[in-house]
């Protein structure tokens, strides 16, 4: 009866203790949480508090237009912004963008959207690019990737080529500015130039681009998962590992197989983009670059069908991202939408779009 006592009394003891050590790491974790949050605020209203911009490129020659970013943002609930323009320089394209910091206490997702007039030629360019691990690598590319690009010598004699030295480059270029510090953060990129009617997809991760050709939505990407057969090859060649822990990850730590940064694991997580380029006909209706936040629960067919019921692509892209969080999207959410126009319109005037 006496050994019960003292057991029971052991017990209780190592219960209590186990609630209070059990209150001290919620109380550790909610600081933990409201620190981050603060920190994260501050990063978000530096990022969408910003007024449109027209960007000129110093060292443009008398062969290239000024560079411009077309981006109007607007930050209308401290974690949202969208904005586009109605028509490109001549007049064939328009585009409409929505980033959504959803679920996450952080915004991760940086995108970007450029045109210039380069030997007679418009070009445009977009990109999606995601954060893991911090926000440091995505704001970079948004920084550097398409201004390195232009500046590339064969940026219009062999573009394939350019994008994927441009890609690597600046993945180098990032991970030299960061050599100093104790980050490691990461990010993907999927961009899409188009050089008159030529269009080049690049990417490096799991975001997306997809194009609409006649009603049919066609991936121009394909997302870089360790599980994909090709890629945990490359990876196990080069001496890693690919684990399951939760899902698929690089080491049993990134959840994709190449990316910007991730210096640890560089070795196996490269930024070499696949790259795919087609002529742009009549038949082609959309383009949709986005984030894994959208992908994650809206199918290629579908996000092409609910574009398609607005008639301004701004509208088609605040469409996606809503449609995303309403359907459980627990992560950023960005998309670019480019509606391609075939009929004859008058481009004298090429303004941003502006509203209020």
């Amino acid at each position: 009866m006496l050994c019960n006592s003292r057991l029971r009394s052991v017990i209780l003891q190592a219960g209590h203790f186990g609630i209070v050590a059990e209150r001290r790491s919620a109380v550790k974790q909610y600081q933990g949480i409201f620190e981050w949050n603060s920190k994260a605020k501050g990063l978000w209203n530096r990022e969408f508090t910003k007024t449109r911009k027209m960007m000129v490129d110093t060292g443009a020659t008398a062969s290239r237009g000024p560079i411009i970013d077309i981006l109007l943002e607007k930050d209308d609930s401290g974690g949202y912004a969208s904005g586009g323009w109605k028509r490109c320089d001549d007049g064939k394209l328009s585009c409409g963008y929505s980033s959504l910091r959803g679920k996450r206490a952080s915004m991760e997702d940086f995108y970007d959207v450029k045109t210039s007039i380069i030997d007679g030629k418009t070009v445009c360019l977009f990109g999606i690019f995601d954060g893991h691990g911090g926000s440091r690598a995505a704001e970079f590319l948004k920084e550097h990737l398409f201004e390195n690009l232009m500046k590339h010598s064969e940026f219009m004699t062999n573009t394939q080529l350019a994008l994927s030295e441009t890609y690597q480059k600046t993945d180098m270029d990032f991970l030299e500015s960061e050599k100093d510090t104790f980050r490691d953060d990461g990010s993907t990129a999927s961009t899409a130039v188009l050089v008159g009617n030529h269009l080049y997809v690049a990417n490096v991760g799991d975001s997306r681009t997809v194009i609409s050709k006649a009603g049919e939505a066609i991936p121009l990407s394909e997302d870089h998962k360790p599980n994909r057969s090709d890629e945990r090859k490359r990876i196990e060649s080069a001496g890693g590992v690919v684990m399951w822990a939760g899902t698929w990850r690089v080491g049993g730590v990134l959840a994709m197989s190449r990316a910007f940064g991730n210096r640890m694991l560089k070795q196996f997580v490269v930024a070499e983009p696949e790259i795919q380029d087609l002529e742009i006909d009549e038949n082609f209706e959309l383009l949709v670059l986005a984030s894994d936040g959208l992908w994650d629960v809206v199918a290629n067919e579908d996000a092409m069908s609910l574009a398609r019921t607005e008639e301004e692509p701004e509208a088609a892209a605040r469409k996606l991202t809503e449609t995303a969080f309403s359907h459980g999207s627990a992560d950023n959410i960005t998309c670019i939408v480019v509606k391609f126009h075939h009929d004859k319109v008058d481009s004298a005037d090429p303004e941003p779009m502006m509203e209020d």
